[in-house]
């Protein structure tokens, strides 16, 4: 554990790193924020920027003191915001030689399967070009439907996207703190193994919606998928001096998360993280042991109960005997067709549907553990 920060910096070529809006309230301070990023491109790393503020400068420019909680004031602000954030960006990156592009992306265009590559493409094709793509939600056009619900959970989701080795996540507290028992906050934890209930469970009262969305709950959701995918995760304090420098040597700063799992291929994470689940199946103690323990595709013969309507490469959730969801993945036939199918054996699977169809309910290839 000594080195591990040192050795993930090593290791890494790919960055993303998000800030929040109460690390965004002046131009020095978005200044030292482009400076830090400058650095870590200068070790040949790319680098992607998740950056909140566009509200907080809409009610900047407004001389508003406190976040509305009308939709349409808020995403009005957005539209204020965005135009002087990004000029802002855009100034202070040219004095270190680079230029920016910007994404706004609500979970939409990740849901669907080919936006979601398109935006991966589009990613890859800015960094192909050395060019710090700065993402944010698109707040200007998000229904609760839409949201990805803040932009720590952003940052996760294009961690996994870009299948990036480490996210940084810059906040206004020194990382994840320990709780006294008297309730207040306690002291630094340097490393996280595990986001568990009792990890979970310090991160209450850390919320201030006045200004910005979010709190540590937040940073341990984004903790959550990056680290279930196979990378790391380093929340650190946003407002210390040089602290992107610090990072990238390795310095014990913050609190890093470490991998909770193998590293997750490409469809798999947009599986567990990104398709919208249609439906679901109850499986046997034997259907689970196939797939959790031995790597096994799903068949019809393991599955006892199907749920919800859905078509033919739909996701669908897997669930043991227990009703708790265990894995989902994309099937292979509808509804209708797992209803005839289930329980049943290969001969008689081709008895009921033909010869010419897939043995498999869900190919290992498109499943995915939860």
């Amino acid at each position: 554990m000594k080195n591990i920060r040192k050795q993930v910096l090593t290791e890494c070529r790919q960055i993303i790193v998000k800030a929040g809006t109460r690390l965004l309230t002046s131009r020095e301070s978005i200044a030292e924020l482009v400076s830090g990023l400058a650095g870590l491109r200068a070790d040949g790393r790319r680098v992607l920027l998740v950056s909140s503020g566009a509200v907080g400068m809409g009610m900047k420019a407004l001389k508003l003191t406190r976040r509305p909680k009308e939709l349409a004031k808020v995403q009005a602000l957005a539209s204020i915001g965005q135009s002087h954030l990004m000029s802002i960006y855009e100034e202070e990156s040219r004095k270190h030689g680079f230029q920016v592009a910007q994404l706004l992306l609500t979970s939409a265009d990740l849901s669907n399967r080919e936006r979601y590559l398109n935006v991966m493409n589009c990613i890859n094709a800015l960094w192909e070009n050395d060019i710090l793509p700065i993402v944010n939600e698109n707040d200007a056009v998000s229904v609760d439907e839409l949201k990805f619900g803040d932009n720590d959970t952003l940052a996760g989701l294009l961690a996994s996207l870009t299948g990036s080795k480490l996210t940084v996540i810059l906040t206004t507290e020194e990382g994840l703190r320990s709780r006294n028992a008297d309730g207040t906050l306690g002291e630094r934890i340097s490393i996280v193994e595990e986001v568990d209930d009792t990890i979970r469970g310090m991160a209450g009262g850390t919320d201030n919606s006045e200004f910005s969305i979010g709190g540590m709950s937040s940073k341990l959701r984004a903790a959550e998928i990056v680290t279930s995918a196979g990378e790391y995760l380093w929340i650190a304090d946003g407002r210390v001096p040089g602290i992107l420098e610090a990072i990238s040597k390795g310095e014990d700063v913050g609190s890093l998360f470490l991998p909770r799992s193998h590293r997750l291929t490409g469809k798999k994470r947009w599986i567990t993280f990104f398709s919208k689940v249609s439906g679901a199946l109850l499986v046997d103690a034997g259907a689970v042991k196939a797939v959790r323990e031995q790597g096994k595709s799903l068949l019809p013969s393991g599955v006892r109960f199907v749920s919800g309507e859905f078509h033919r490469g739909d996701t669908v959730e897997i669930s043991g005997p227990d009703g708790v969801p265990f894995a989902r993945g994309l099937v292979n036939f509808s509804a209708a067709e797992c209803l005839k199918l289930c329980g049943h054996n290969s001969d008689e699977l081709h008895a009921a549907l033909g010869s010419n169809i897939d043995e498999e309910l869900i190919h290992r290839d498109n499943l995915a553990l939860l």
